[in-house]
């Protein structure tokens, strides 16, 4: 449970007794890899926080294409913000890429930890605002940049999990097709 506490330190401190009613407000999973741990059309009862391991947000389009909005790695967040806040049925999925460790904080208790521990609005508004930007530049980025701009900018912001993630999973985080990408990646390392 360190690394959750070590999350929310880089932004608000908790006093121990704070940190003991935090801790006990969450629960931690297991998952192992390919495990769909929500399913668009549900609605998004958990805030995620990787402990270990790696997950991704998509949703699937009528021509049943995937379309991957993020991903997460040990000490991110993830989930569907939408559904979340609105606790309507969302349209995302979030799939465990590889075995995970994964903290689970609902809605109830979110707003439960508001209550008791005020500071952690504060943390969660500035996680949201920080979302918000992300998604601001890569929409952005998405109008603006060459799909080769777009790849070299993903490797320079998320160098990790260029091994980790496959490549037609990076092809549709960054806008384009798998065969787009292999060609693309192929002329880029001709140059």
């Amino acid at each position: 449970m360190a690394q959750i506490l070590d999350n929310i330190s880089k932004i608000l401190t908790l006093t121990p007794e704070e940190q003991a009613f935090f801790l006990s407000k969450i629960e931690t999973k297991h998952y192992k890899a390919k495990t769909i741990i929500l399913n668009a059309g549900e609605v998004c009862k958990h805030s995620y926080f990787v402990n270990s391991g790696l997950l991704r947000s998509f949703t699937i389009n009528d021509n049943i294409i995937e379309h991957v909005l993020s991903f997460a790695c040990e000490g991110w967040w993830i989930g569907d913000m939408y559904s979340l806040l609105s606790q309507k049925p969302g349209n995302l999925f979030i799939e465990v890429l590889e075995d995970a460790e994964v903290v689970l904080l609902s809605k109830e208790n979110q707003e439960i930890l508001y209550l008791e521990i005020p500071k952690l609005e504060r943390f969660f508004r500035i996680l949201t605002e920080n979302s918000l930007v992300a998604n601001q530049e890569r929409l952005m980025d998405n109008l603006s940049l060459t799909a080769e701009e777009r790849f070299e900018k993903f490797c320079s912001k998320y160098p990790s999990l260029i091994q980790k993630v496959p490549q037609k999973q990076i092809a549709s985080y960054i806008g384009v097709t798998p065969e787009f990408f292999s060609k693309m990646k192929a002329r880029m390392l001709k140059k």
